[in-house]
């Protein structure tokens, strides 16, 4: 089975970029490196924190916005729970949510779970060129989502369509250039169909 085994973000500025993840919790979830590749507008993914708690999600958000992130969308209830959407400093974003609707503790800037979700131009024919690469499928719903399992990564790997994600965290589905990510796996390197690279994981 091919692992998927880490998340690098290419950014203009690694030590700022270093700062701004730990304040917000994510420091032990993603890697950063210095890039100054080109890109314009929505860069087709982005990171998806699961909180336990609405007062986590706020925690985390307030977190995210006292290190330099902009507000993308507000936290708000909905039904299927409670969150919003925010953008680091250097481009990349953030979706923090809860499928809780109340408080059951103390609120703390607690991550339980963290999902990359690349958005794709057609996620069945994604979802086979990363089977024939290796990865085993983990839970599926036809063209809307796919996860993967992958046990050797803190980060769950999915797909999503790539202008439902745009709609989902609240920018314009327009972009070009670089991803300004790198993924991280057993299989060696790769660039899927939608242009996200994969190298070698390090040893």
């Amino acid at each position: 089975m091919t692992s998927f085994e880490s998340v690098t973000l290419e950014v203009p500025d690694p030590a700022a970029a270093d700062v701004f993840y730990e304040a917000f919790g994510l420091g032990s979830y993603v890697n950063v490196r210095a890039s100054d590749a080109p890109t314009t507008g929505f860069r087709g993914f982005a990171l998806s924190l699961v909180a336990s708690q609405p007062g986590n999600v706020d925690a985390l958000i307030g977190a995210a916005l006292d290190a330099g992130a902009t507000t993308l969308k507000p936290a708000t209830k909905s039904f299927w729970g409670y969150g919003g959407v925010v953008r680091a400093p250097d481009g990349t974003i953030c979706k923090i949510a809860t499928s809780n609707k109340k408080d059951t503790g103390p609120a703390a800037r607690h991550v339980d779970q963290v999902a990359l979700l690349l958005g794709v131009a057609d996620v069945k024919a994604s979802r086979r060129f990363y089977v024939d690469h290796g990865l085993t499928v983990a839970k599926s719903f036809g063209g809307k989502y796919v996860e993967f399992d992958t046990p050797a990564s803190p980060v769950t790997l999915a797909l999503y369509p790539r202008r439902a994600l745009a709609k989902d965290t609240g920018v314009s589905l327009e972009g070009a250039g670089s991803h300004r990510i790198v993924i991280g796996g057993a299989a060696g390197p790769f660039t899927d169909p939608d242009g996200f690279v994969w190298e070698a994981a390090s040893v």
